[in-house]
């Protein structure tokens, strides 16, 4: 890793990767193999930050708001706080750790080649992957949601399969998070050079006497604003890889030129390609949760069970006073406005005295009402989309997002679906101990409807509807996708339509979440695209390394 102040002004590769994210770092490491590969990310690197790498930690780099912070807040025009990663690793040293992989329908419906995406998924796991230590609270889950009917039970697995099961996690025995960066280690080190702090501004593009655009190059800035650039060496196979995210990746194409016409003109952009499907099919997955108050202490631990309903919704839980916002905890726990979880205030109300006072708030309440957990559902798919629009010139910015929540009534229903089952579980025998008789499930729904971060209107009983309930409390669980979707900005080989020489490989070509969590297909997707990219260039379809 080398900081972008020490890049020449000029070099060259056989392949720029724009994005060290969760499908930039693999990708990287197996194009570095036979190729000479640029990896450029525009943040920092996640070793050494403890809250990175500690399980015991999570939620604090979510909370950090300086300009150096592993995670760059934006909220929705829906008025969902969200994050989104700027570290070499991506979402991977962010999240909740869930590993999964996606149901064989998907990677049937995606075109993938099957054997080659169970080689990759492998590839992943013999780095990042782990089986999770189940203790008391996930324990009482994954036997509540067996007693709620979510069968068969299907122990510990990687595969998306109906029922309930433990699910892989990134963080080892010993607490440690492992992402996406750790996939490096494949990289041959001759092949790859990885630049740090350095925003890409623009892909460069040519057209003598073709008949469509071809990128060539790119202009990044380093982390004193100088600008520099990085072209292709000549030769048939080398391409520009864009792989930021499901907001970066079509901010990045809109801000070179490729874009709707009315975005371009508006910010005095040169048009390369009037595509008006980038920054469409903006999805993110709706997660609702309740808070259940624990009569005993509960472990620390993320997300470990998952429960996979024929009703399009996913059962989990975390517990822990990490995830309530306990006296130590207290700037960054699960209700807390700094990371943005239940906090559904419109964008303009989002006031940092109205964060202060949130927050103060919390600080009245006894250690007491922190101890316990989540248990949350996710709405699959989802059906509703949204999209994105340009707020500036600036890649450092945010673009404007809307995703939609609950548009599509299906959603909803999903969601109240899900409600539905969570109360289930907390009322089996199985969960029992983790309960206070004293507080009925409508006591339980109203807690989490009126914590004291959600700061919209407040409907008095939300057992009249759980619908209102699923509304009011939407939160996101970070699995955003789209924008630069299969079949409308790439093509099924991940090519940008219209463009020689560049792709988009990452969640932004998404339709759907694969499995009930994306890390896992967004590394394998790297992997994958990259054993196939460095096939082409071998001239040879068979085996991969």
């Amino acid at each position: 890793m080398h900081q972008a102040t020490t890049a020449p002004s000029v070099s060259y590769y056989d392949y720029i990767i724009i994005g060290g994210g969760t499908a930039g770092c693999p990708l990287a490491a197996t194009l570095s193999q036979n190729a000479s590969v640029l990896l450029l990310e525009r943040g920092g690197s996640p070793y050494g930050n403890a809250n990175i790498t500690d399980l015991g930690a999570f939620g604090a780099a979510l909370s950090d708001l300086s300009p150096s912070s592993p995670s760059q807040r934006f909220v929705s025009e829906d008025g969902v706080v969200n994050a989104r990663a700027r570290v070499l690793g991506g979402g991977t040293c962010l999240n909740a750790g869930f590993y999964t992989r996606a149901g064989p329908d998907y990677v049937r419906l995606a075109g993938w080649d099957a054997k080659l995406v169970n080689e990759s998924y492998q590839w992943v796991e013999k780095v990042v992957a782990f089986q999770p230590p189940m203790k008391q609270w996930q324990s009482a889950v994954r036997d509540g949601l067996v007693e709620a009917g979510i069968l068969p039970y299907n122990g510990f697995t990687y595969d998306h399969i109906y029922g309930t099961k433990i699910g892989g996690t990134i963080f080892d025995p010993q607490g440690h998070r492992h992402t996406a960066a750790d996939l490096l280690r494949y990289a041959k080190p001759s092949g790859l050079t990885v630049l740090l702090h350095a925003p890409v501004h623009q892909i460069l593009f040519r057209r003598r006497g073709r008949t469509q655009p071809k990128a060539h190059g790119i202009i990044f800035a380093d982390a004193n604003g100088v600008s520099k650039r990085a072209y292709l060496n000549r030769g048939p196979n080398n391409e520009i890889i864009v792989s930021s995210g499901a907001l970066g990746s079509p901010q990045i194409l809109m801000l070179s030129g490729v874009g709707p016409r009315r975005q371009l003109r508006a910010h005095n952009i040169t048009m390369v390609l009037d595509q008006p499907m980038v920054g469409l099919g903006m999805s993110d997955n709706p997660m609702n949760a309740i808070f259940v108050p624990s009569p005993q202490p509960t472990e620390v631990s993320l997300i470990q069970v998952v429960g996979i309903t024929h009703n399009g919704t996913y059962i989990e839980s975390a517990c822990g006073e990490n995830f309530a916002g306990g006296a130590r905890t207290q700037d960054y726990g699960m209700f807390s406005p700094k990371i943005g979880q239940l906090s559904t205030v419109p964008p303009k109300q989002r006031t940092q005295a109205a964060l202060d006072k949130a927050v103060e708030d919390m600080k009245s309440l006894p250690e007491s009402a922190f101890v316990g957990g989540f248990i949350l559902e996710k709405i699959m798919g989802p059906i509703s989309t949204g999209h994105l629009e340009l707020m500036s010139r600036n890649p450092n910015d945010n673009p404007q997002v809307t995703f939609n929540y609950f548009k599509d009534p299906r959603d909803l229903q999903r969601c109240v679906d899900g409600i539905k089952i969570i109360e289930n579980v907390i009322e089996s025998r199985a969960f029992s101990t983790f309960r206070f008789d004293s507080l009925s499930i409508v006591t339980l729904l109203n807690m989490t409807a009126n914590s004291p971060v959600n700061l919209l209107p407040k409907h008095s009983n939300v057992s009249r509807s759980l619908e209102q309930f699923c509304k009011d409390t939407v939160m996101t669980i970070w699995h955003y996708h789209g924008g630069c979707q299969v079949a409308r900005v790439v093509d099924r080989d991940y090519k940008v339509i219209g463009i020689d020489s560049l792709r988009v490989i990452d969640g932004s070509t998404f339709r759907n979440s694969p499995g009930t969590n994306p890390q896992a297909t967004v590394m394998m997707l790297g992997r994958y695209m990259g054993v196939k990219l460095m096939r082409e260039r071998l001239g040879t379809n068979n085996g991969s390394e």
